[in-house]
């Protein structure tokens, strides 16, 4: 078929696998340290900025889980177009995302601009961490519109098999932030503001490079130069919404967890900070694979190979199983000593030593998780991902209740953690069995 895109009826290999996720894997890496590098440099200002940053970095983060079905949705509509041989059709697809990228990114610069004292007074910041953090947020909204073009890009080079590119740019990102940070903050003496600047020139630059990048391919695959119309955005916004309930869950199951360890004490919500952090830095991991399976299942089900592609979801999923038993191992290693990386608390360490095992136990089911969800977003099965997450609400919600009302204290919370990945797990499991690869 002309224009066939490169994923196509034939078995996909281990190294073409790996030729997606571990680029994937260092590009999601990579992007926690364009906040460390902030941190790092507004802390020498004083402990009033950096609070005022840690609010700020709470209110773009999550804005930022909630626009995240851009990528989502965008690398399997790109891929199983590919996958097809429909280069045009995978053009369109790229041509909407980026258009409602930047419709929703502007929209939600001026929710920010007009709504920024509620959000920051939302988040009970104290009043000298007002001022510094309003000038921040003030600034920094103007990159929202940035941020979703990246999200959207990355969705699109994933869906071309590409993730190399995505962890480019986003080197470019890291180094623009890294120069500009001391000079505006310090040299320029802005402070704060500063920071805020940095990133948004930063982000602004690497949205610029990823569609000259995009246009480049439009002109040399031929892409269709056609206007796209608000009823072109339909898919996208009927799959996002329900990534967006999904997301909300996710957050809610995380928020509901770490208010529960603060309400039991410091100690133990200053540890459930450390091991959920390296939860996340494991997860990110797992997620590479997660990614591949968007990528490559979607393509394979484009291209009518239906078998390739179960039998790829299967070792996949094996995978998933094989690293989660290597992380759980790891932990199960660390786990003594690993609080003393973060504290010097004798209490803290101690209380991360309890739980560690826990968060241990819960790494080969909770890479299996992963795994699914890159299966069933690559069939972008978004009420079956939406009912699982659901489902693991249920389960953290009524564990936490139990917690508080039994006084099982921290590790409490962390089976907690735990029965929201086999709840969801088990909604996804069963699904799998039962029909594999179906929407």
């Amino acid at each position: 078929m002309a224009g066939q895109a490169a994923v196509t009826v034939q078995s996909v290999s281990n190294r073409r696998v790996l030729a997606v996720a571990v680029p994937a894997l260092a590009t999601l890496a990579a992007d926690p340290v364009l906040s460390l590098v902030d941190t790092a440099f507004v802390g020498r200002l004083g402990t009033v900025e950096l609070a005022a940053l840690g609010v700020d970095s709470a209110i773009f983060g999550f804005a930022f889980a909630v626009f995240n079905f851009l990528a989502y949705a965008t690398t399997p509509m790109v891929a199983r177009a590919r996958g097809a041989g429909d280069i045009a059709g995978s053009g369109r697809v790229v041509r909407r995302a980026l258009t409602l990228a930047t419709l929703l990114g502007v929209a939600f610069t001026v929710v920010l601009l007009v709504g920024s004292t509620w959000f920051v007074t939302a988040m009970q910041a104290p009043d000298e961490v007002v001022g510094p953090a309003l000038s921040y947020l003030m600034i920094r909204s103007f990159a929202l519109p940035a941020v979703l073009l990246i999200t959207a890009a990355n969705g699109a080079f994933r869906g071309f098999e590409d993730t190399r590119t995505p962890f480019y740019v986003t080197l470019v990102i890291n180094a623009v932030n890294l120069i500009l940070d001391p000079v505006l903050i310090f040299v320029a003496g802005f402070g704060i503001e500063g920071a805020a600047a940095a990133t948004l020139i930063a982000q602004w630059v690497g949205a610029a490079i990823f569609l000259v990048l995009l246009h480049r391919r439009g002109v040399a695959e031929r892409w269709p130069r056609e206007r796209v119309t608000l009823s072109e955005l339909a898919p996208f916004m009927r799959t996002g919404s329900v990534l967006i309930v999904r997301t909300l869950l996710l957050v809610l199951s995380l928020t509901a967890a770490t208010a529960v360890a603060a309400r039991i004490g410091t100690v133990e919500v200053a540890a459930h900070q450390i091991v959920s952090q390296v939860w996340f830095l494991l997860a990110m991991i797992v997620d590479a694979l997660a990614i591949a399976a968007q990528t490559l299942i979607a393509g394979l089900l484009g291209a009518g190979n239906e078998a390739e592609a179960k039998r790829l979801a299967g070792r996949l999923l094996r995978w998933g199983w094989w690293a989660g038993g290597a992380l759980a191992a790891a932990m199960f290693l660390v786990g003594p000593v690993l609080g003393g990386w973060f504290s010097d608390d004798v209490a803290v360490i101690a209380a991360v030593a309890g739980v560690v095992p826990i968060m241990a136990l819960m790494q080969p089911p909770a890479a299996a998780l992963f795994v699914l969800d890159g299966i069933f977003l690559a069939t972008l099965s978004v009420r079956l991902l939406a009912r699982s997450t659901f489902a693991g609400f249920v389960c953290v919600v009524f564990t936490l209740g139990a917690t508080l009302g039994f006084g099982w204290g921290l590790s409490g919370v962390w089976w907690a953690m735990t029965a929201m990945v086999l709840g969801r797990l088990a909604v996804l499991g069963r699904a799998h069995v039962r029909a594999p690869l179906s929407n």
